[in-house]
């Protein structure tokens, strides 16, 4: 009888701590003070300053780190420029200085280098960042005027060419659309535009358009140069949406990967954050001595800086903010675009991926590494 009273106790106690979660769950999604309206064909979720969740929402655990001043051979690196991921955990990293692919398998293993420098088929010419399309198994290469398309073993299959100026980012998705912005120089000024592309390089629809940074100033000898202007950034999720966002102020547009056309706004409110005279020192350290080169900085920060996705639908959203270790803090947004909490980051993010979390970090000797994290949600 005894043994039988713990059972039911145990189960009671089981269900009222289940029934208790439930409540706070929902109790704190009560506490969400945004809003979500619908404005023509577009939803726009408009969220407070104050996430949903002010206790940590997710943890990091490191299982894997390449490169640094240790790292020899095939695991030393001279300037990783971007990071994908595909579908087996495998992942390939883009050298920019010595303008090749170097593959690891899933434990970490070298497996491959695709390309070199050079502007024949298979070769890179000023290698920017990368897309893998995980339908068809195909490795994208961006580059100024062209995309290289390579199969996971190396195999070079086809460039795609562009005639565009200036392009910052290239993605692809999963049927094959090409995604990219480019500088536009006309009578309304210079702006990046992004644009959609067919498979085969034709331009299929313009998405948006957004100021350049102004361009260098002369003043005798002495050239200025404006920095830390909002730049226009975009990503593609899981579906082939395409996420862009303009930090002039706190925006991210969402558009539908059938149409181009958009489908969701997100918002935030903030606060301004002033530029530092510590940061302006570090980026003044990168000029060259004798250069002539005079660096010209805003009295504000744009509204945010980049972001990254997660299969799950969410948007790490990289502030201007720091951490006391230095860390970035990242506002994370829900797949309905509810701003429900924050983390600080090293940068660079590149995506949460089946539970792990990649990323492109730096000491502060400057060594680059790759690291991937197993990542645990602390939230329903």
């Amino acid at each position: 009888m005894r043994t039988e009273r713990r059972k039911v106790f145990v189960v009671c106690l089981g269900i009222a701590a289940f029934i208790a979660f439930e409540a706070a769950a929902a109790s704190a999604q009560a506490k969400w003070k945004g809003t979500i309206v619908k404005e023509g064909d577009v939803t726009v979720v408009k969220n407070p300053k104050e996430p949903l969740y002010q206790t940590p929402i997710l943890e990091l655990k490191e299982e894997l780190s390449l490169g640094g001043p240790e790292a020899q051979g095939e695991y030393a690196f001279g300037q990783i420029a971007d990071l994908v991921v595909d579908d087996a955990g495998s992942f390939y990293v883009l050298d920019g200085r010595s303008s090749h692919v170097k593959v690891f398998d899933a434990s970490g293993r070298y497996v491959r280098t695709i390309g070199r420098a050079g502007q024949g088929p298979g070769e890179f010419e000023q290698p920017m960042n990368l897309s893998f399309n995980g339908a068809t198994g195909e490795l994208a290469v961006h580059q100024p005027l062209r995309m290289a398309f390579f199969r996971p073993d190396g195999t070079f299959l086809r460039d795609v060419s562009f005639r565009g100026m200036g392009p910052t980012i290239g993605r692809v998705d999963s049927r094959g659309y090409i995604y990219r912005t480019e500088l536009v120089v006309d009578d309304n000024g210079p702006r990046f535009v992004a644009k959609k592309f067919g498979p085969d390089g034709s331009v299929s629809a313009e998405l948006s358009s957004s100021p350049a940074p102004l361009s260098p100033k002369g003043a005798g000898k002495v050239i200025k140069v404006a920095t830390l202007l909002p730049a226009s950034y975009f990503q593609l999720d899981q579906a082939d949406n395409v996420v862009y966002g303009y930090p002039e102020t706190y925006d991210l547009v969402l558009f539908r990967a059938s149409d181009a056309d958009p489908f969701k706004q997100i918002t935030r409110s903030y606060d301004l954050l002033e530029v530092t005279s510590e940061e302006k020192k570090e980026f003044e350290k990168e000029v060259p001595s004798g250069s002539g080169i005079e660096l010209e900085f805003p009295r504000y920060h744009s509204a945010y800086d980049r972001f990254f996705l997660s299969d799950l639908g969410h948007i790490f959203v990289r502030t201007w903010e720091k951490a006391k270790d230095g860390k970035r803090v990242h506002d994370i947004f829900d797949a309905e675009g509810r701003f429900i909490g924050r983390i600080p980051l090293k940068p660079s993010g590149i995506e949460i991926l089946k539970g792990k979390y990649y990323a492109i970090e730096e000491d502060e000797e400057g060594y680059q590494y790759v690291r991937r994290y197993a990542v645990t949600w602390k939230i329903p």
